[in-house]
């Protein structure tokens, strides 16, 4: 697995975060400088730590796997763009309460924003790559998004949020697809 795939699975994990980001900014009229970088914070932190716990565990299991590793990273990446697609069109509305950015809240929205890459971290397993660099290019590429989310959805409102999930839901689904195909037809 090659760094423009890695960079393009950081934007697919990313965009749950830009979507929540996005609603954490119009929850709030003129947010503060810090409140710009405390999803980000959350956010990246949580995005770089599921992989890696995924990972290890992928690597305990590996051995077990390795011949069909390519349709488990193919399955995973598919379920989750898939989920994030169909959450893209949920008219569900984000409650709307006095500090969305508490502690609690945030761990709480960190941690479910983040499950999906815990289960690419199982798919990083299978491959040669460098964890150390995915772990920093997801984190960094989630804290860049969700910054951005915060300031979009302050500025632009509920416009963007379902694109944003069902970008990212595409972009997984392709990449699950392209490492099915790969690993079927060019891995001889």
């Amino acid at each position: 697995m090659g760094l423009l795939e890695i960079i393009l699975i950081a934007v697919g994990l990313s965009m749950d975060a830009f979507a929540v980001s996005i609603t954490l900014g119009l929850s709030v009229e003129k947010p503060k400088k810090i409140q710009y970088f405390i999803p980000g914070i959350y956010f990246g932190f949580f995005q770089a730590l599921m992989p890696f716990i995924g990972f290890i565990t992928g690597k305990l299991f590996a051995n077990m796997v390795q011949h069909f590793e390519h349709w488990i990273a193919f399955a995973l990446l598919g379920l989750i763009g898939a989920n994030m697609i169909k959450e893209s069109f949920s008219k569900k509305e984000e409650q709307n309460e006095d500090n969305p950015f508490n502690f609690f809240k945030m761990l709480v929205l960190a941690i479910a924003t983040s499950i999906d890459a815990l289960a690419v971290g199982v798919t990083f397993a299978f491959f040669k790559l460098n964890i150390i660099m995915a772990l920093i290019i997801i984190g960094l590429t989630t804290f860049i998004f969700s910054i951005v989310g915060v300031k979009i959805g302050n500025i632009f409102g509920k416009k963007y949020k379902s694109k944003a999930e069902f970008a990212g839901g595409v972009v997984l689904i392709l990449l699950g697809l392209k490492i099915l195909i790969e690993h079927l037809f060019f891995n001889g």
